[in-house]
């Protein structure tokens, strides 16, 4: 495999360490991770074998990481309809009443039961 050829700027291990702080985000949490490793100057294919990501995909994010910074980490927008959510309710629509199939006083088996009698 040939070696990567890139030289990280004096900031790039603080700014990576900080952004690790801060992400919420599993998936960018474990690329961040992996990159500062490579920063540091851990090989790619050991770090790749020590996070259990793919030798490829490790140095996609370094390459990125190396162009755009931390925001190259982040996923990228995809293509597609966006995910819809429920619109809001008004409060004077929802009903107080038990649902059409949920069972009612009297309508259940102890009310047969007491009607054969």
């Amino acid at each position: 495999m040939r070696t990567l050829k890139l030289h990280f700027p004096e900031q790039a291990l603080p700014t990576l360490e900080t952004f690790l702080k801060q992400t919420k985000e599993a998936r960018v949490f474990r690329r961040a991770q992996a990159v500062c490793e490579v920063v540091k100057g851990h090989r790619l294919q050991t770090v790749s074998d020590s996070l259990h990501f793919t030798y490829s995909a490790l140095r996609k994010w370094v390459h990125r990481f190396a162009n755009q910074g931390v925001q190259g980490l982040v996923d990228r927008p995809r293509p597609g309809r966006p995910p819809s959510t429920a619109p809001a309710i008004p409060s004077g629509v929802v009903k107080n009443s038990p649902p059409s199939w949920a069972a009612r006083p009297g309508s259940g088996s102890a009310a047969r039961a007491s009607a054969r009698c």
